[in-house]
Formats: structure tokens, sequence, C-alpha cells
């Protein structure tokens, strides 16, 4: 694996285990995020996602600093507002946008054109199976299938000059985010995991430990795919149908 990666929401969920796994495999890992710094990382700078001038001259005093930047995960999000569309206040579906689908295209774009004229460099996309399904989250999930589309793009566009670009899609994952809104009641784990093929909530780590082989050696011949790391429930929620998954 290449030595310097920036990690984007690296502070918190699936972002912080990315970053901690990474780091502790020898990267050099570069936090992009509004909170406040976290000691042991080669750099955390306060960045906007969606600000395209911020994002630029992030990357640019990155590379001044440390050097080229071999690896780029966009874990920046913002969750979605659950309401009927009615309801649903267009600040909010503006900031999910602006984050979610600006955010990583301005970061692909300043750290992938890099990339590009160098010759090599890895893309990861955090995504999610909300923009592989249907559900209420107006926002949010046309942001993320918007996403997954865009690492597509960005793969045929660059993969002839040496750059991977790759989504992983998370399912239901054990985060600070998802437990709020457990115990505030707005969610039911069992409702959440009960569809999944191996009935359970996924944890960040596996989300960490599917981006990490997608930036190493072993997945050099991949590009421009979408994994879903679910625990199996795009599998298995189309069974419900039919009485629900057999057995266990």
């Amino acid at each position: 694996m290449g030595d310097l990666v920036i990690v984007t929401g690296g502070a918190s969920g699936i972002g912080a285990a990315v970053a901690a796994l990474l780091r502790a495999r020898g990267c050099r890992v570069v936090v992009f995020d509004l909170a406040p710094d976290q000691p042991g990382f080669a750099g955390w700078l306060r960045v906007d996602v969606s600000d395209e001038a911020a994002v630029e001259a992030a990357l640019a005093k990155v590379e001044d600093g440390l050097g080229p930047v071999f690896g780029l995960v966009n874990a920046a999000g913002v969750l979605g507002k659950i309401h009927a569309p009615q309801r649903l206040q267009m600040s909010d579906w503006d900031r999910e946008i602006a984050v979610d689908l600006r955010g990583t295209y301005l970061t692909c774009r300043a750290a992938g054109a890099r990339m590009a004229a160098r010759g090599a460099g890895v893309i990861v996309n955090i995504a999610s199976i909300a923009g592989m399904t249907s559900g209420p989250l107006h926002g949010y999930g046309p942001a993320k299938a918007a996403v997954i589309s865009l690492t597509t793009t960005l793969a045929g566009e660059w993969g002839p000059r040496g750059v991977r670009v790759n989504a992983v899609s998370p399912g239901f994952t054990r985060t600070e985010a998802l437990e709020k809104g457990i115990e505030a009641g707005v969610l039911d784990p069992g409702t959440l995991s009960r569809p999944s093929a191996l009935r359970r909530l996924v944890e960040p780590g596996e989300i960490a430990a599917a981006v990490a082989f997608l930036l190493g050696p072993e997945a050099s011949g991949i590009t421009g795919v979408n994994l879903p790391v679910d625990a199996g429930y795009l599998v298995g929620v189309t069974w419900q149908p039919y009485g629900g998954l057999r057995g266990g």
C-alpha cells in the first residue's frame, strides 16, 4: 500500500475507523474534517469538502508539505433526514447533496488530477446501500447513487493513466450516529438487522478492512466497482415478501 493517504471525514464513524486502520498499517494519514484535531496523524486540516477553494488549497498544502498523495478515501458525509418530500427542507436537501456528492467530486477532482498526472493513485469513495435501494432518504439516497455513478465515470477517465477508483457501500453500520438513532427510538436494531443474511449490523472496522483492501496491491486489478459491505442486507431483504430468510 502507498505511503500518504487522505481520509475525509476521519474524525468519527466509518472515516475514523478507516483512518485508524490505515495508520496502524503504516500509512501516513492526513485527515480532512471540520472537527478539532486528534493526535497521531501525519496531518489534520479543517476542510469543508463542499468548498472548492478550500479543497484545492488543502490538497496543495498536503502535497507541498508531505509529498505526493497516493490514496484518497472519501468518507465525509451528512446523514439524510427521514422526511416526506413535502416536509424535507430544501436547506437540508442542499446540504446533503453538497457534502455527500459535491464534496466527493471536489476531493476526487483535486486529488485524482494530481494522481493522473503522476500516473499512479487509488481513490475509494464511501457510498451506501441507500444509493442502491429505495428508502425515505430523498437527498442522501440520490446523492449516494450519484457517488456510485461518479466512481465508475472517474474509473474510466483516469484508468488509462494508472489511477484506480472504487466505491464501498456500507449497510447499516454500528456508528455513533446509528447508535444515537437507536437510543432516540428512531431506529430499531432488530428491524435493521433481521433482513440481513448474516442477521446483524455491520461494524465500522469491517468497512475499513474493505477500504484497505481496495487501496492495497491485492486489488491492483480492480477499478470501477461498488463493493457492498452490508452483512447480506441486499440479498436478504428481497426474501421478506416470502416470509423472510429461513433458519438461523
